[in-house]
């Protein structure tokens, strides 16, 4: 592999942005009351050659590393030991030579500067690099992103090139053993010395990937008696400061995860990280862009464990003939692949509106890392169901991969139990599925009751007409009308049973946790079925492109809506069943069910289809 270089030609004048006029479409949480026009959708295929090249590079980068060294030989990338430690900063290091770790990292500072939409793209090609996965990630997002949106310039220029080269691993320390979903619990102290100079740490945190080789941190603790957190840059060889051992872990053992802890560590005054109790506010943000990134990572793990799976089933032969050509196998491919088309288009899209929301930003005068944060900011909502909707599908694509590898799965050569074991964290980390579940529909209440930027009232008023619509036997039953029909029923849905649980629960909803849960299984569907459905509309219209692969990606689309309308109803007539008694559960139920009606179609064929067309390829 050769190094990647960019060049931009340097410009020496200032230039004054030209203001671009706002998009209303481009704001968190629109897909729930409006519509987007296909052509407003960015989609995987619209990748510049450049854009590509960066993704394919991490992709060959991981296989010849990570694949072909470890797991091919029934080896396993782990982290115990000192000799350990090497091999994995040996391989970072590698990846910094390369520019990969410099990827969110501004070009004056060394780095690639590449755009959010980019950054998506290569954790979703980072997925085939199993732990490895989380070591660069955390460099290149939380290790090194606190710095790039907060760093003043002395931070920046001190820290940044030597993060981007990965002379200096980077590390993110937050989460601490009473304040895990709770961050601003933390007990770390911060108080000024007495000659001013530093400030003084106490504490620990915990679960600090890359941690035990990391030679900076961004660590949030308490100055004095304040409210909200502030953040620190500490170097590890700061007076004070020491690292655990190893944690012993379930997966993604190649990265090294440890306590730290920080006994009168001294922190000189100017490694301060931002605004004093800006601390607090920065992890969130922060959070919000990994969110996306652990989302598109899963869904590149998936296709990497349907890979291996086509590769297998393909060569494996039971009963003279290819366990592929079986109804079972082909259920699991074409769920699979389904999944990903559908998830993936989700990623993809949110990241582009952060690009859009950033640049509509700039372009009024605002400096860059505050319109990174804004924009990142806006799309909360999103991100958090890409972050949900991503790591189930890591999950549950890895583990059918097993079943599919039949007792192969279960050998360590095939690289898949480790794929299974490092998956599962990914519904835990950048904040548990549940939580991020739950911050979904909180965060889409409060900008519709509370803040009033979304019209939640207006866009439910329009349900009567909607549920009149679907009883008019001469409405037109297209397969286009009835997928349109389709998304609109799972919006309406939302707004319908979100509206009635308030108004019966009022206040007392944030305490039932189970109801959001299932308003927000029902909004991860609106939106994910939503973002495929613009896909497909866009792809027709995209001239030279392969017909027979479009046919195939239509049926996906259909499959997907169905599968997502059925789960959807389960969680909207649930969610009725546990606020409502009586002739009110009875007209709510009703409501539902003439808002959710299924599709037509034959799921078992359109999995046959979508399956013998990916065997077919040898790929996803």
């Amino acid at each position: 592999m050769e190094e990647l270089i960019f060049e931009k030609e340097s410009i020496n004048k200032e230039i004054k942005p030209t203001p671009i006029q706002p998009n209303p479409r481009v704001k968190g949480g629109y897909f729930v009351i409006g519509q987007t026009p296909p052509d407003e959708l960015f989609i995987s295929e619209e990748f510049e050659e450049d854009e590509q090249m960066v993704g394919e590079l991490i992709r060959d980068f991981c296989i010849k590393e990570i694949q072909e060294p470890f797991f091919k030989n029934g080896k396993e990338l782990i982290v115990t030991n000192e000799k350990d430690k090497t091999e994995v900063l040996s391989i970072l290091k590698k990846a910094g030579k390369l520019g990969l770790c410099g990827v969110s990292i501004p070009e004056e500072y060394g780095g690639m500067g590449l755009d959010f939409k980019t950054n998506t793209l290569i954790s979703y090609n980072l997925a085939h690099g199993f732990s490895f996965a989380t070591t660069l990630g955390a460099q290149t997002s939380i290790g090194c992103l606190p710095l790039v949106y907060y760093g003043n310039e002395a931070q920046k220029s001190k820290y940044l090139p030597k993060i981007a080269t990965a002379e200096y691993v980077a590390a993110y320390a937050l989460t601490e053993p009473n304040a895990g979903s709770d961050a601003n619990a933390g007990k770390t102290k911060a108080t000024l010395s007495e000659d001013g100079k530093n400030y003084i740490l106490n504490g620990q945190k915990i679960w600090i990937t890359n941690g035990g080789f990391a030679d900076i941190y961004t660590v949030f603790a308490k100055i004095d008696n304040d409210k909200k957190l502030s953040a620190f840059i500490v170097e590890r060889n700061f007076e004070g400061f020491s690292v655990g051992a190893e944690e012993k872990k379930l997966g993604i053992k190649g990265s090294s995860t440890v306590q730290i802890f920080f006994d009168n560590c001294k922190v000189p005054v100017e490694n301060l990280l931002g605004k004093r109790e800006g601390g607090f506010k920065m992890a969130l943000n922060i959070l919000n862009g990994g969110r996306i990134k652990a989302g598109s990572g899963g869904v590149g793990g998936a296709v990497n464990a349907l890979d291996l799976s086509i590769k297998y089933t393909s060569e494996r032969k039971q009963f003279n003939k290819s366990i592929s050509e079986f109804g079972a196998i082909q259920y699991k491919i074409g769920n699979i692949a389904t999944q990903i088309f559908a998830v993936e288009s989700t990623c993809f899209r949110t990241a582009n509106l952060i690009d859009q929301k950033e640049a509509e930003l700039k372009s009024t005068g605002m400096v860059d890392n505050e319109a990174k944060v804004k924009a990142i900011r806006e799309f909360a909502i999103e991100a958090a169901i890409v972050k949900v909707k991503g790591s189930e599908l890591a999950c549950f694509g890895v583990d059918e991969a097993i079943q599919m590898h039949g007792g192969m799965g279960y050998s360590a050569e095939t690289g898949l139990g480790m794929g299974y074991r490092d998956a599962r964290i990914t519904k835990i980390y950048e904040g548990t599925n549940d939580i991020n579940s739950m911050l979904a529909v909180g965060e889409l209440t409060k900008r519709g009751v509370v803040t009033k930027e979304l019209d939640l009232m207006g866009a439910g008023r329009k349900i009567p007409g909607f549920v009149a619509s679907q009883m008019n036997p001469f409405r037109n039953q297209s397969i286009a009308s009835e997928q349109n029909r389709v998304v609109q029923g799972l919006k309406n849905t939302f707004l319908f049973v979100s509206g009635m649980a308030g108004r019966m629960l009022k206040k007392k909803l944030i305490d039932e946790q189970e109801i959001i849960l299932n308003l927000s299984t029902i909004l991860q569907e609106a939106y994910v079925c939503d973002s495929v459905l613009l896909k497909i509309k866009k792809l027709q219209r995209k001239d030279g492109y392969d017909d027979k692969k479009l046919a195939v990606q239509q049926k996906m689309v259909q499959l997907y809506l169905y599968e997502a309308q059925e789960t959807a109803r389960k969680a909207a007539l649930e969610a009725v069943a546990s606020f409502a008694e009586g002739r009110k559960k009875r007209t709510y139920t009703k409501m539902v069910n003439r808002m959710l009606k299924p599709l037509d179609i034959n799921p078992k064929a359109l999995r046959r289809i979508i399956a013998q067309y990916c065997i077919e390829q040898g790929k996803y």
